[in-house]
């Protein structure tokens, strides 16, 4: 083969391989009508925003509007919306979930009609220590992950500091905070907490929450009442 063949044959992969990766850093929407940026991270895609939806992949309407009683002792999906009135500057639902997403509890993420577009899951606990180690461990991974936003009053962003922040995966992960298994709301701007969809025991199920302090990236177990942030992963 001459070295023009080769040239042009060469040019033809890369072609093609750039067309592949717009591809799969493109867009995913949900069964709302929700459209989310998706990123590749190793062989991984992901959607590099917090989910939105109301309804499993199946149509049926995930519960919301739980009171603190009910949040603490469902073991039914459910969503909440952190209070926006709590929050300066947001000033409506509609604004904290632009911004934010929505916290699912466990239950949600557990559910067989599927909280993820098709083709797309809740990551599993491996799932996301590939995603870290991609991101050469949890001591740096965070900052990362971490949105570079920090302007004060203004949404979304991190509270400041927010140390050694690249976002150079572009997973651009936001701080929604959560809400805990008494049903109370905390750490938006400064905690951004996601469920993987594996289960610790009967009571807990591992998650990756990132501070606004670190730049690590922290895995830890909590009751499954709790309402955290969902990313969602691209089926192999």
């Amino acid at each position: 083969m001459s070295a023009k063949r080769i040239t042009l044959a060469l040019i033809l992969i890369l072609s093609l391989s750039l067309i592949i990766n717009a591809q799969e850093t493109d867009t995913v929407t949900d069964i709302d009508g929700n459209v989310y940026q998706t990123v590749k991270i190793g062989d991984q895609v992901w959607m590099a925003e917090n989910l939105r939806t109301t309804r499993y992949h199946n149509g049926d309407a995930i519960p919301t509007n739980l009171d603190n009683t009910q949040w603490q002792n469902t073991t039914s999906g459910a969503y909440a919306i952190y209070p926006h009135g709590s929050v300066y500057g947001i000033n409506s639902d509609a604004e904290m979930v632009a911004a934010y997403g929505k916290l699912y509890n466990w239950y949600a993420v557990d559910d067989s009609r599927g909280l993820c577009p098709e083709g797309w899951h809740v990551p599993t606990d491996t799932e996301w220590t590939t995603l870290v180690n991609n991101l050469d461990g949890r001591n740096v991974a965070g900052g990362k992950m971490k949105s570079t936003l920090t302007e004060p009053n203004q949404h979304p962003r991190w509270s400041s500091p927010n140390p050694d922040v690249t976002n150079e995966s572009g997973f651009s992960a936001l701080p929604g905070g959560s809400r805990d298994s008494n049903g109370y709301y905390l750490g938006v701007g400064s905690f951004g907490y996601w469920w993987s969809s594996t289960e610790d025991v009967a009571d807990d199920a591992w998650s990756r929450f990132l501070y606004y302090y670190y730049s690590n990236v922290f895995r830890y177990y909590y009751y499954k009442q709790y309402g955290f942030s969902v990313r969602c992963l691209r089926d192999d």
